[in-house]
């Protein structure tokens, strides 16, 4: 199936390729167009890859039976590792888990991990902590320590945890701040744990709820209504040798500990110093160590929360960025099975694609503003001229072609879920269609300002700048148009700069533009105007209908909980209101 799938996205890969040739080739085919032809035969394949696992995972298999935990339950712990979160939210998450994990018959210990070194935050920690164990009933112990040393960061935190308490339990279940994890899904991960001896880790598919603004919502439908399909085919693709998120997820703490200790990069950050996306790494170690790691779909019951902006998305995508170019210098790592390598080149490309796509831009600008002029009489005393082949024909079944990779795949997906039922958590065949077609336009608008804030990412990391560990954006929300513009106001000036130097260079190649530029041009409104909470019924989720248990006793315990409101000028506590990236 691997070889299959690869084979497929560079086939199609070669096939835009091609077309590019070709039609470079009417007026000879030079430097220029051997540049381009390469750079689309890379961006394509990645594209088509996306698309590959889409329709991989798009075949349904039998659903196999749960494994059930035999005699006495593992000892299990939950780790929360946290670091300048809001302090209600976090403890209520916990004392909503430790709730469903009581009803589903487990006796689990719980280890929250803090990182916060702002006084004022760790003292609202103390006392959300000291409210969480007064209100505590039921088996499982509750620890809270904070650290000193941030050392390492998340991944020094949960290695500090394991090597000084770690031999006290066989698995521990891996969470971020803002998870939610039904206790039932708890008890199905132990016993899958448990009934595979070599099973190092795995990985459940978190839903993201709780979305409110217009990005928010969207994101949060394109999870649940693609996620599932692109995981499934991640699972088929993977095998044993599976991903991990870095949260929501169950590890063996053996196995942990033998393979996991994570090694400190020689040099200097962004490429030296603490691995950022340590969970690729974590889980490339475990399959080197022969430890099976993989992910599970189906399981429900496993929850997050996501950005409700753009600006706040990216905060989190430029740490994304720096790690995963980290593993630039991994990929030769000794001992590494092929696929943990093709994990972190996918990894790298998925970043470094911005580059690409740029370029290829920028390349065909050139080759079309430097082409020479067409001889009409290439040959001496020619009666009659000769025209140059049109290149509209190659260039629009290009286009037709990458736009084909972007749909066709959700559209299939679309298809299934009508067959399969799976709409009516969405609101219908009608209503899922609409918002499916919302999603669409509203992902190609918003794709231009992404490319530019990831490509910004990526020339930052090569030039050495740092982009460090930022707080997480949790909790931020409605932008006005004067603070996203001035988190946006160099992607204005280069879509307008970039308009006009086109129009003055080659005036035939705006229209080609224009889907690119113009949202550049209009990113201020666009970042607002997603971060506006959204009040109509598109963008719909099986989780708005009827909410997971564990997510509603968590909202009710928030309504007991939380403070009196801020003002929405204001940020939470613990929760920065900074807006630039």
């Amino acid at each position: 199936m691997r070889t299959l799938a690869v084979a497929s996205a560079l086939l199609l890969a070669s096939f835009a390729s091609a077309l590019i040739a070709e039609a470079g080739a009417t007026d000879g085919f030079d430097l220029l167009d051997g540049l381009r032809t390469l750079l689309i035969f890379v961006t394509t394949g990645w594209l088509a890859w996306g698309a590959m696992l889409a329709l991989t995972g798009l075949p349904h298999a039998r659903p196999r039976k749960r494994a059930e935990i035999v005699g006495e339950q593992p000892p299990t712990v939950v780790l929360v590792p946290i670091c300048n979160e809001d302090a209600v939210a976090t403890f209520t998450r916990i004392q909503a888990m430790h709730a469903s994990a009581i009803d589903a018959g487990l006796n689990l210990d719980i280890a929250v991990l803090s990182d916060t070194q702002n006084p004022d935050a760790a003292a609202e920690e103390v006392a959300a902590f000291d409210r969480l164990l007064a209100g505590q009933i039921g088996p499982g112990q509750i620890f809270y320590r904070r650290r000193t040393d941030n050392s390492g960061r998340k991944a020094g935190n949960i290695e500090d945890f394991i090597r000084r308490s770690g031999g006290a339990y066989e698995f521990a279940v891996i969470l971020d701040a803002d998870s939610l994890m039904e206790g039932e899904t708890l008890r199905a991960m132990i016993a899958e744990m448990q009934a595979d001896s070599k099973l190092g880790l795995f990985q459940t598919l978190p839903r993201i709820v709780g979305g409110h603004s217009l990005f928010g919502r969207a994101m949060q439908f394109a999870a649940a209504f693609h996620g599932p399909i692109f995981t499934r085919g991640l699972e088929r693709m993977q095998g044993s040798t599976g991903p991990f998120w870095g949260h929501n997820a169950i590890v063996r703490v053996r196995a942990f500990a033998e393979s996991c200790a994570l090694p400190e990069l020689t040099g200097k950050p962004p490429f030296g110093g603490h691995i950022l996306s340590h969970d690729y790494v974590e889980a490339a170690l475990l399959a080197r160590a022969g430890w099976s790691v993989r992910v599970d779909h189906s399981l429900d019951g496993s929850f997050e929360e996501g950005p409700e902006n753009v600006l706040s998305y990216a905060k989190r995508d430029r740490r994304w960025c720096q790690g995963n170019l980290q593993h630039i210098r991994l990929l030769t790592a000794p001992g590494l099975a092929a696929w943990s390598r093709f994990v972190f080149f996918q990894g790298i490309l998925s970043y470094v694609v911005s580059v690409l796509w740029a370029s290829f831009l920028l390349v065909s600008i050139a080759a079309t503003v430097l082409a020479p002029a067409p001889d009409y009489f290439p040959e001496p005393n020619q009666l009659f001229p000769v025209f140059p082949s049109d290149r509209t024909k190659e260039i629009t079944a290009l286009a037709i072609g990458i736009v084909g990779l972007l749909i066709l795949p959700k559209l299939a997906i679309l298809i299934d879920a009508a067959v399969t039922g799976r709409v009516r958590g969405f609101g219908g065949t009608g209503k899922a269609l609409a918002s499916l077609v919302l999603e669409i336009l509203l992902s190609s608008l918003m794709a231009p300002v992404m490319m530019m804030y990831q490509l910004r990412a990526v020339i930052q990391v090569f030039m050495g700048r740092d982009g460090g560990w930022p707080a997480n954006a949790r909790g931020e929300g409605l932008l006005h148009l004067g603070e996203a513009f001035k988190a946006s106001a160099w992607i204005v000036a280069t879509g307008v700069v970039g308009l006009a130097a086109v129009y003055l260079l080659s005036a035939d190649l705006v229209p080609w533009l224009l889907p690119v530029c113009v949202p550049m041009i209009l990113a201020p409104s666009l970042i607002a105007w997603t971060s506006r909470p959204l009040t109509h019924a598109l963008f719909r989720v099986p989780d708005e209908a009827e909410p997971a248990p564990v997510v509603a006793r968590y909202r009710a315990l928030m309504r007991r909980n939380a403070p009196a409101p801020h003002s929405p000028d204001t940020p939470p506590p613990g929760v920065t209101a900074d807006v630039a990236v």
